[in-house]
């Protein structure tokens, strides 16, 4: 027995009970019903899986033009409705012309069961379809509103931020590639986001591809797609990120990390538009709004030879720099206070706050993390601190990384000499452990192990 709901609407009293003597043996539910002024109300009480519909009613009259009113009442009461018309021979052109109206398929009286057996099925099997289609999408959309939840606006007031903000609101509509720049923990993908949000873009996907992540094994496969038996792994045509951004946003994170024979195929396809899956000549062509974000120099790095001028011109035809926390430290408060509630709110701890002195010295310290380690530096201090009132610095930053060595301060140096001296002293207060500085300095081990090849370290 097929678990599915069948309506048939037929003003003949015999073709309906033959209908549903022949349907219920295979079948879990079937109506019948000689009135199709009814259907409000039954498509209101039940959701069938399929219905099947006469084109006439009116004894005599033959125009079709009593199925085309009803079939339009079905479907805009329930758009994801399909309707099989039930016809005479003579009747095959309406029934074409009702198809291309809205509705599914047809059948002939008199039928032959197996014939209409097989319609029935294909009917609810295409039923099934437009369900998990729309609840796929309704899916994405709640991904999706939540992901802009978890990036919502930036949080703060400050000078430097507002100029980010007044170049987001320039570049979201003009659909010109963007590059931004900053260091780690800044919010280059709350950038992203953001412009995304505010592009005419924004109904469709948004596509962020982690570059520091994709080995250069993989970099075609992931971005490109592939054809079933391209390699040994290839079990099934796979489309890549490029195509399924193709309409929305594509977000390149990392683009800094790609070596030169890569920027030279990502180059290949920003010239032309178009792609080819691995294992495959057929050219796919792809629409989608470029956004790149990096933490390193590409400027610098293409005086360098690392990474090509031509592709550097190709990705920033507007480039935004992200200010470091230590560049905007009046907005330090508005911050705390919003990860404060936020995670408050996670572990059940409302109404919590930070002692005024601790804030004073969390606007002094200098966040090689960024952001994202005053969020780290926040979440462990609402989970560990016993009362309403965070009063030690210590539960938010490392006490040895909060004060400054003093021969900083007799001797003016470099941001990069003290980036160099304020790596090395992590280093030696976690025993060399990379994975547990980064943990602590709010990086990526990947990221930190840049900042240390940078410095020599």
């Amino acid at each position: 027995m097929i678990p599915a709901k069948v309506l048939i609407i037929d003003d003949d009293r015999d073709v309906l009970e033959t209908a549903r003597m022949f349907l219920k043996q295979e079948f879990a539910t079937i109506h019948i019903e000689e009135t199709p002024e009814k259907l409000p109300v039954l498509l209101k009480q039940t959701e069938y899986d399929a219905i099947l519909l006469d084109m006439n009613f009116t004894k005599g009259v033959n125009d079709g033009e009593e199925g085309f009113h009803w079939l339009n009442l079905i479907l805009k009461t329930d758009p994801q409705a399909v309707v099989i018309l039930i016809t005479a021979y003579g009747e095959v052109d309406l029934a074409v012309k009702a198809i291309k109206n809205g509705a599914t398929d047809f059948v002939l009286k008199p039928w032959k069961n197996q014939k209409l057996m097989a319609t029935i099925l294909a009917a609810i099997q295409l039923r099934k379809s437009k369900k998990e289609v729309e609840k796929l999408k309704e899916t994405q959309e709640k991904l999706s509103d939540d992901l802009n939840y978890s990036y919502s606006d930036f949080i703060g007031e400050s000078p430097a931020i507002q100029r980010v903000r007044e170049l987001i609101a320039r570049v979201a509509s003009a659909d010109a590639d963007v590059l931004i720049l900053g260091e780690n923990g800044t919010g280059k993908e709350l950038v992203a986001r953001a412009i995304h949000r505010q592009s005419s873009r924004s109904d469709q996907v948004f596509m962020n591809v982690d570059l520091g992540a994709i080995s250069e094994t993989l970099f075609e496969s992931e971005l490109f797609g592939h054809v079933k038996g391209a390699f040994t792994d290839a079990r099934q045509n796979k489309a890549g990120r490029f195509e399924i951004a193709s309409g929305g946003t594509l977000f390149l994170d990392e683009i800094g990390n790609l070596s030169l024979p890569l920027q030279a195929k990502l180059l290949t396809v920003l010239q032309h538009r178009t792609i080819q899956r691995v294992g495959s000549a057929k050219d796919i062509p792809v629409d989608f709004r470029l956004i790149c974000a990096t933490n390193m120099p590409l400027h610098e790095m293409v005086f360098e030879k690392k990474f090509r001028q031509d592709l550097l011109y190709r990705i920033n035809t507007v480039e935004i720099r992200v200010p470091s926390l230590r560049e905007r430290t009046e907005d330090i408060p508005l911050l705390a206070e919003h990860f404060l509630a936020r995670y408050g709110q996670k572990y059940k701890r409302p109404g919590m706050k930070i002692d005024k002195a601790v804030m004073s010295k969390l606007k002094k310290y200098h966040w090689p993390g960024n952001i994202r380690e005053l969020q780290h530096a926040i979440e462990r201090a609402v989970i560990l601190n016993e009362s309403k009132v965070i009063e030690s610095v210590d539960l938010l930053i490392n006490s040895t990384t909060l004060h400054i060595p003093k021969e900083q301060t007799q001797t003016p140096q470099t941001l990069d000499e003290m980036e160099k001296k304020f790596i090395q002293q992590s280093l030696a207060n976690n025993q060399g452990n990379v994975s547990t500085t980064a943990k602590a300095l709010g990086l990526t081990r990947t990221a930190l192990y840049r900042r240390m090849k940078r410095h020599g370290i």
